[in-house]
């Protein structure tokens, strides 16, 4: 009777010790699915192929500053920036030629088929000559200006000197938010017409007489930005809604649903990082 007690105890146990093993075996190789199932998936998840931009000039700081930051955490995507101006922007992403257009204006009802991500608000300086001594212009004062009915830098308190139009080219985002906001459009007269903001800069850097418009995080030492009706142009007062020009910074895409790459690019544009690189170019976030 002992003998056949023993007996049932041992094959008990190794009946036990089978389980066990099964037990640990099936559970190490759930593991081992379960890792190799997640590498797949990181793998899969892992961001390739080309997002293009074309458009604003005076994105174009911001928009490289982007992709650079934006490669670096992604290795296998490469994000080309070309310019072109914003109306240029609007109409590749329209037909597809890049995948982004950004556009320093708001968008015409004219351009459809697209959809806009605002990505910053930029203020719009008004630029002289440092030797200029007008320090201060009323927006109806610019207005005059840039419509030929101020012709003499001594009609606004300044000295006996012609005034020289200096503005961006016709398609310009630029060009297109500054007459918006004066009420001007289709009726300044330029003296300069150039295709880039930093031109627009230099050639009032170089001219006594001029009188520009450039992108407020353009503006350096080398020429003065007036303050417009009493209020100074800086990213505080924009911000604040007392300074009167402003624009927004706008990235658009063809509408439906974007490749990979494309969405995730303007999610990370968007995003608190994307803003802080915003934030450090002067220009305003949006979040």
């Amino acid at each position: 009777m002992k003998k056949i007690l023993a007996l049932a105890t041992a094959a008990l146990m190794a009946v036990s010790l089978s389980a066990c093993s099964t037990e640990t075996t099936g559970s190490s190789s759930g593991a081992s699915s379960q890792g190799s199932e997640g590498q797949s998936s990181s793998s899969q998840t892992q961001l390739t192929g080309t997002v293009s931009m074309s458009g604003s000039t005076s994105m174009e700081e911001l928009a490289k500053l982007m992709a650079e930051s934006f490669m670096e955490q992604n290795e296998g995507v490469t994000v080309d920036v070309q310019l072109g101006g914003s109306s240029v922007g609007v109409k590749n992403a329209q037909d597809g030629v890049t995948d982004i257009g950004n556009v320093s204006r708001e968008l015409k009802d004219s351009e459809t088929g697209l959809t806009p991500y605002t990505v910053a608000i930029d203020g719009i300086s008004v630029i002289v000559n440092n030797e200029n001594t007008v320090k201060d212009l009323t927006t109806e004062q610019i207005a005059k200006i840039y419509t030929g009915e101020i012709t003499n830098w001594k009609d606004v308190g300044g000295e006996d000197m012609a005034i020289v139009v200096v503005g961006r080219e016709a398609g310009s985002g630029t060009r297109g938010a500054f007459e918006e906001i004066l009420g001007i459009e289709d009726q300044a007269k330029y003296g300069q017409e150039l295709t880039e903001t930093g031109s627009v800069k230099t050639a009032v850097e170089t001219t006594k007489g001029a009188i520009g418009y450039v992108s407020m995080s353009y503006v350096d030492d080398k020429v003065t930005a007036v303050n417009v009706d009493g209020v100074e142009a800086t990213e505080e007062n924009a911000k604040a809604g007392t300074y009167a020009l402003k624009r927004p910074f706008i990235m658009v895409v063809k509408e439906g649903e974007q490749r990979a790459e494309v969405q995730a690019f303007l999610d990370y544009v968007l995003s608190d990082a994307g803003q802080e690189l915003v934030a450090s170019l002067k220009l305003i976030t949006v979040k």
